[in-house]
């Protein structure tokens, strides 16, 4: 599993990735993580509002921080 954390570095990048890392550990799985800064990369995924959470490539939500259990959930829909 991938998980990409799309922003620009911004306070609500940090904790949308911060969350996302509690809820991994949570759930005992070990996906990569990455963050993703490049503006080009970025709307490649067609996100115009960060932060954004993309599992497996799929854009999951963008312009908001989720719930731990939204986030939960999302990563249950790509297992």
């Amino acid at each position: 599993m991938n998980i990409k954390i799309l922003g620009s570095g911004c306070a609500n990048c940090k904790k949308l990735q911060a969350i996302t890392e509690e809820v991994v550990k949570e759930m005992g799985i070990a996906p990569t993580i990455e963050k993703v800064e490049d503006i080009q990369k970025i709307m490649g995924y067609g996100v115009m509002r960060t932060p954004a959470l993309v599992i497996n490539e799929k854009v999951k939500v963008s312009g908001k921080i989720p719930s731990k259990d939204e986030i939960k959930k999302y990563i249950k829909s790509e297992q």
